[in-house]
């Protein structure tokens, strides 16, 4: 693994704080979860992109043949791991789009839910999904879009980033982030947003 990212950096100094931390809106949540089993089949290769604490992971990857859940923060990976150590099928890993460190082969469905707004790169990270996946597989996200009128929230951003409370990241408006998505070579099937307050929105999109 190449030298720690600074949003590596950051969520491996919060990572067991942040696993005790009680879900912000639990039914966004579960709808996410309910939409994105719906879209995955027992025989599913699944690759996940920012699991974090795995808490998501833990609850797909029974119902799939393999899911392997990545980050870049081995704290994260360490909790991650910790806490399916008895799922067979979850396979945690310490990777991250961009370096050449997500594992080989071609998957059924790339998940990324809370972290393309926190990649420095976001187009090659797309195009990297891209390449992961098997010919009409599903890239499934979650994204919050604070562009536009959230803008606002900018200054009080840099503030805390200064003092190390926020990671790295960018503000994303939900045309653009979908605009990104679909130059990426995809098309999007089915989009919401969960919550809709900040928005947070929840893509299908299927490998073109």
């Amino acid at each position: 693994m190449p030298e720690q990212s600074p949003q590596a950096a950051f969520w491996n100094r919060v990572a067991r704080r942040y696993a005790a931390m009680p879900l912000r809106n639990p039914e966004a949540w579960e709808e996410t979860l309910a939409r994105t089993r719906a879209q995955l089949t027992p025989e599913a290769q699944v690759l996940e992109l920012g699991c974090g604490t795995g808490s998501t992971a833990l609850r797909l990857a029974p119902h799939v043949a393999s899911y392997t859940a990545t980050d870049d923060a081995a704290e994260m990976i360490a909790i991650a791991t910790e806490r399916g150590a008895d799922i067979a099928t979850l396979h945690p890993l310490q990777a991250r789009p961009g370096d050449g460190s997500l594992p080989e082969g071609r998957f059924d469905a790339v998940l990324a839910f809370n972290l393309l707004h926190l990649l420095p790169d976001l187009p090659a990270a797309l195009a990297e999904c891209h390449g992961k996946l098997k010919p009409e597989g599903l890239l499934i996200t979650k994204t919050p879009c604070l562009g536009g009128l959230w803008l606002a929230l900018w200054p009080l951003v840099r503030v805390l980033r200064a003092f190390g409370k926020a990671p790295p990241l960018r503000f994303l408006g939900p045309a653009q982030l979908e605009r990104r998505i679909t130059q990426a070579g995809f098309s999007i099937e089915a989009r919401d947003d969960l919550p809709r307050r900040p928005p947070s929105r929840f893509i299908v999109a299927r490998r073109s």
